[in-house]
């Protein structure tokens, strides 16, 4: 079974991966990052990754409106935990 969002990140990931790649990190997170990782802190990275994908789509809002455009926002009848 195929996963959308997996597909759509390695798709994300080969056009932007080299110019996010050095993209600099705030001093401290890559090391913080890495000890969530090594102590398989799945909770704490899912919340890292959840605030990185609210902040972003905040962020889009706000561009949209700024260009005077109402974005569309998805309406979800479940909700994914």
């Amino acid at each position: 079974m195929s996963n959308p969002y997996a597909e759509w990140f390695e798709q994300i990931r080969a056009e932007y991966g080299e110019q996010l790649r050095e993209m600099p990190l705030p001093n401290g997170l890559p090391e913080h990052l890495h000890a969530l990782i090594e102590a398989r802190d799945e909770e704490a990275i899912s919340f890292m990754l959840k605030l990185a994908w609210q902040f972003g789509a905040q962020a889009g809002f706000a561009a949209g409106q700024s260009q005077g455009t109402q974005p569309t926002v998805p309406r979800r009848t479940t909700v994914q935990a």
